[in-house]
């Protein structure tokens, strides 16, 4: 076992777009990434939800009807089966939550590193 500070783990971070792998719960895999200027297709995972907490920043979930902007301090959870994009306009660094395998470079981006 072990702490971690996410706002320091955060801060440490030297690229944008790389997961950087802070944790495993149970099958789920918490990463950490920085991302700034960046919108990513609609994508689904049919297989497990997908949590994004925002540490610093703030952004906008979209889908097919809705926009959820999301702040500093505040999670979203997508459900499995909900087409989705977030859109990062300024820096934001995120701990994300999904289960091992639902990431790709397809649905995150080419420097992704499963």
């Amino acid at each position: 076992m072990k702490t971690v500070n996410l706002l320091k783990e955060a801060n440490a971070l030297q690229c944008l777009y790389v997961y950087n792998k802070v944790g495993i719960l149970n099958e789920h895999v918490l990463s950490l990434v920085q991302v700034e200027n960046r919108t990513l297709d609609f994508h689904i995972h049919e297989t497990s939800d997908e949590l994004f907490y925002v540490i610093e920043g703030h952004f906008i979930l979209e889908t097919k009807d809705n926009q959820f902007p999301v702040q500093a301090g505040e999670f979203i959870i997508v459900p499995k089966g909900v087409k989705h994009r977030p859109v990062v306009n300024s820096l934001t660094k995120f701990l994300m939550i999904e289960l091992a395998g639902t990431l790709n470079k397809e649905n995150s981006g080419d420097l992704y590193e499963g």
